[in-house]
């Protein structure tokens, strides 16, 4: 399994990545020097938003698309999102 997912920085601004293994990303992000240099500089960050995929490909297609939206069609997205309590 894949994950596309948005966090919402401490700062907020959104963040968009793919991983396969979305607890150890998020932890990464939020601590460590293995987050991305995007979200060490805007910790804590917050998962707000996941998509998952059968494959890396798909979630890295899923990934390019999002980062092209603008801010407003990510919100929409993040808001539109109501299951993020399964990833949590």
């Amino acid at each position: 399994m894949a994950y596309v997912y948005i966090l919402k920085c401490s700062d907020n601004t959104l963040y968009t990545g793919w991983t396969l293994d979305l607890t150890r990303r998020v932890c990464e992000h939020n601590g460590g020097n293995k987050g991305s240099k995007f979200t060490r500089a805007r910790r804590p960050v917050k998962l707000c938003y996941v998509e998952e995929f059968d494959d890396k490909i798909s979630a890295m297609k899923r990934e390019a698309e999002i980062k092209k939206l603008t801010r407003p069609k990510k919100l929409e997205l993040v808001n539109a999102f109501s299951n993020i309590d399964k990833y949590l």
